[in-house]
């Protein structure tokens, strides 16, 4: 079974506060908190860079393993597709910083369902590599290194009373060793994803005074009600494939987008609130971090045992959204 070898995260050093937000829109602070739930959270200083953050976190993950650079197969760089250099490759970047000199390096833009989409690539494709080396199957050694890392604050315009709704865009960095074994801590049991295009044009990049920001394009009911249909019924799916119910589960987490389309999918599941982490009152979203963080936050406060399960939910601009089920091996 292959699945999270280990991960880690990297905050950057400065904040988004809302009276600056407030200040630059004029939209009142009480509608502002109504999104972000917190005064401040982290976002990219002037001097900082996301793929910096990315790798500090793969330094950690690199550093605590002990895996040889020699033995990483895949570097995959997970994000939105807007890196601070254009027509460059960030996981080709990081690799080089790690001395990882012999592996594919790539990049996966799929927003902020794009970390978990990258997991499920290079997992499959490790078992596809494995398969066709010995027909069997059996476990080999060899990993693959998933980074997370955007710059979704620089991208919101927060002068545009219209853009509000992504006021609560922070940024956080992250790295995903990957590969199998006893080492495996989280293993991958299924993923499902899917996107509805017709939400496609719904948010869309501007350029604007030498930088991108995100302009959302005519109002259009349903995309609140569309994030619980399509969880719900990936969750379905995922049961199914499994055989198993949402009973079996310790906790499902979940992109920290929404507080409240969070509660509706826990109430429309069945799940108490215990069963899944609530970070809205010190983060925002910070991109495909989202599910890592609170994935972490339970192995620090040892809230996970062995053979506990846990749902991923993940969703992206798109629209895309993803359920991932893991296990906890250690």
């Amino acid at each position: 079974m292959k699945g999270i070898v280990d991960f880690d995260l990297s905050y950057p050093s400065a904040r988004a506060e809302v009276s600056s937000m407030h200040a630059a829109c004029g939209v009142p602070v009480d509608d502002i908190l109504q999104i972000t739930h917190c005064d401040s959270f982290p976002v990219l200083g002037d001097d900082e860079r996301s793929w910096e953050l990315a790798l500090d976190a793969a330094r950690a993950v690199m550093r605590r393993s002990g895996v040889d650079p020699a033995s990483i197969a895949q570097v995959i760089y997970a994000g939105a597709g807007e890196w601070e250099t254009p027509f460059w490759s960030p996981a080709a970047k990081v690799a080089h910083e790690l001395g990882i000199e012999r592996a594919h390096c790539f990049e996966v833009a799929n927003f902020c369902n794009a970390g978990m989409a990258a997991a499920q690539i290079a997992l499959d494709r490790m078992a596809r590599n494995e398969t066709a080396r010995d027909g069997s199957g059996r476990e080999h050694g060899g990993y693959a290194l998933v980074l997370l890392g955007d710059r979704l604050s620089r991208m919101v315009d927060y002068a545009d009373p219209q853009a509000k709704a992504l006021f609560n865009f922070g940024d956080a960095g992250g790295a995903m060793l990957l590969g199998g074994g006893e080492r495996c801590s989280f293993a991958l049991l299924h993923s499902a994803m899917r996107t509805d295009p017709s939400w496609s044009d719904y948010y869309f990049g501007e350029r604007r005074d030498g930088r991108i920001v995100i302009r959302r394009g005519e109002h259009r009911e349903g995309l609140a009600a569309a994030y619980v249909d399509n969880f719900v019924g990936l969750l379905d799916d995922t049961l199914k494939a499994l055989e198993l119910t949402i009973d079996d589960f310790a906790y499902l987490l979940i992109n920290h987008g929404d507080k409240s389309m969070h509660e509706r999918l826990l109430a429309a599941i069945g799940l108490p609130r215990e069963k899944s982490v609530f970070n809205y009152h010190r983060l925002a979203h910070m991109g495909s971090a989202d599910t890592l963080i609170a994935l972490r936050d339970l192995v620090d406060a040892r809230r996970l045992a062995r053979g506990d399960r846990v749902l991923l939910a993940t969703s992206a601009m798109g629209f895309s959204w993803g359920i991932t089920a893991l296990e906890c091996r250690q």
